[in-house]
C-alpha cells in the first residue's frame, strides 16, 4: 500500500502548439490538434505528486489552461509552468486566481540575442515586463529559464545579474537533441568558452548566502560536464519516480529520448494498470541502459534529492573554498576539460559523445491526425491561423 502512496514528480505537456521560432528547437513546425490534447478527464486520472511542470509548446495558448491548473492543484503539492511570456494577459490573470503558482519565462539572453534565438517580436521586452508585472504582484516563485549555447553565452552572467536584482529565479539548460524538440543537430561548438561562462555563474552562486543557489550552482557545474559529452553525475530515474505526459496522454519517462518511449495512454487506461504495465517495465528497463547523458532539470532535481550527499558533499567543499578564494570553481576540476585543453582529446572526439546526430530521421512525437495538418500547411500557419481566431473571440 506505501508504494501508492508515493508521490511522483510528474511534467505535463499540454499542447505541442507553440508561437516562437527558436532556433534550437523546431516543435514550432510540428504542432498537436486541439481537439487530441488533454482533456480535463484524463487530468483527473493522474496521481498524486509532489512537483508538476506544465509545459508545451507554449502552454498559455490553450485557452482552458486555469482549468487544467485547478485540476493539478487537487493533487499537486507544487506546480510551475515553463512559458515563453508572450500571453502576459493571461499569465497575470493566471497568477492572480494562484499567487502560489510558479512561473519560469524563457529567454535566451539580452534583448538582441534573445529575439534572434526565439524569433519572437519584442519577445524579450514582452517576457521581461510579464515577469517585472508578477514581481510587482508580491509573487515570489518567478524567474528566467535560458538555454545556453555558443550565441548566448556571453549573456549568460549578465541575465542571472538582472534576475538576482529582481530577486527572481534563474534556471540553466543546455542544448539537448531528442523526439521532443524535434531536432537532432543541436551541439555545442565551443565549449571553453561556453564553460567558461558556466564557471563565472557557478562562482557567483557558491557566494550567494542562498543555500538553494549553491545547489543550482552544483547544477551548472554538471552542465559542463554534459556540455563535454561525459557520464551524468548522478543516476537517471526517470520513468522510476518522474514521467512524462504528452498532448495525446501518453506517458513517457523523459522528454530527452531520440524517439518517443510510450508507457501507457492515460485516456483509455487507470493510472495503476498503466505505472504497473508491462510496457512501462520494457520502458524501465531501456532507461536503466539509455546512454544519452542527458542534464535537464526534470531529470536532476529529482537525482539530487534521492541522492543528497553527493552534491551536498560537493556544496560543503566549495563553500569552504570560497572563504579563502573569490573564485571557489574552476572548471578544470572536470579531467575533460584539461585533457581537452591539453590536447589529450580531440573536438572531433568531443563531437562524437555528444548526442548530435546529422544524418538522424527526426522524429516528432505526434498523432496521425495531427500529421495529416502539416499536409498542405505549415506549423506556423496552424498556429498563427488558431492564435488569430483567440483573439478575435
Amino acid at each position: 500500500m506505501a508504494s501508492k502512496e508515493k508521490k511522483l514528480n510528474g511534467t505535463v505537456i499540454v499542447t505541442y502548439r507553440c508561437n516562437a521560432r527558436c532556433s534550437m528547437c523546431n516543435r514550432y513546425k510540428a504542432p498537436s490538434k486541439p481537439e487530441e490534447e488533454l482533456s480535463i478527464e484524463t487530468i483527473k486520472k493522474l496521481p498524486k505528486m509532489y512537483f508538476t511542470n506544465i509545459t508545451g509548446g507554449e502552454p498559455f495558448i490553450r485557452t482552458d489552461l486555469p482549468d487544467i491548473v485547478r485540476e493539478l492543484y487537487k493533487k499537486s503539492d507544487r506546480i510551475v509552468i515553463s512559458t515563453n511570456g508572450f500571453f502576459t494577459d493571461r499569465i497575470v490573470a493566471l497568477a492572480k486566481e494562484f499567487p502560489q503558482i510558479g512561473i519560469r519565462i524563457s529567454i535566451e539572453g539580452l534583448e538582441k540575442t534573445n529575439n534572434e534565438i526565439r524569433g519572437l517580436e519584442n519577445g524579450y521586452q514582452r517576457g521581461y515586463q510579464t515577469l517585472k508585472t508578477l514581481r510587482e504582484m508580491g509573487m515570489k516563485d518567478v524567474g528566467f529559464g535560458m538555454t545556453v549555447q555558443d550565441k548566448n553565452a556571453p549573456d549568460l552572467v549578465p541575465l542571472y545579474d538582472i534576475s538576482n536584482e529582481m530577486g527572481m529565479e534563474f534556471a540553466t539548460a543546455s542544448l539537448h537533441n531528442s523526439f521532443y524538440f524535434v531536432e537532432a543537430k543541436n551541439i555545442i561548438h565551443d565549449r571553453p568558452m561556453v564553460a567558461k561562462n558556466f564557471e563565472e555563474l557557478v562562482n557567483k552562486l557558491l557566494r550567494s548566502k542562498s543555500p538553494k543557489k549553491w545547489f543550482r550552482a552544483y547544477f551548472n557545474h554538471g552542465l559542463i560536464n554534459y556540455i563535454y559529452g561525459q557520464p551524468r553525475l548522478l543516476p537517471c530515474d526517470m520513468s522510476f519516480d518522474t514521467f512524462f505526459i504528452d498532448p495525446y496522454g501518453d506517458v513517457m519517462p523523459c522528454n530527452g529520448t531520440k524517439d518517443k518511449e510510450v508507457m501507457g495512454n492515460l485516456n483509455n487506461q487507470t493510472w495503476e494498470e498503466l505505472w504497473n504495465s508491462q510496457e512501462a517495465e520494457k520502458v524501465r528497463s531501456k532507461v536503466r541502459c539509455c546512454d544519452r547523458q542527458c542534464w535537464m532539470i526534470g531529470s536532476v532535481s529529482p537525482a539530487m534529492h534521492k541522492y543528497i550527499w553527493k552534491p551536498a558533499w560537493w556544496v560543503f567543499r566549495h563553500k569552504v573554498k570560497s572563504i579563502f578564494s573569490k573564485t571557489p570553481y574552476s572548471m578544470y576540476e572536470n579531467k575533460i576539460c584539461c585533457d581537452y585543453r591539453d590536447g589529450k582529446v580531440t573536438k572531433e572526439q568531443l563531437d562524437k559523445c555528444s548526442t548530435c546526430d546529422l544524418n538522424a530521421v527526426i522524429s516528432n512525437g505526434l498523432s496521425e491526425a495531427s500529421k495529416a495538418q502539416l499536409i498542405n500547411k505549415t506549423g506556423e500557419e496552424i498556429v498563427d491561423a488558431d492564435i488569430a481566431q483567440q483573439m478575435v473571440k
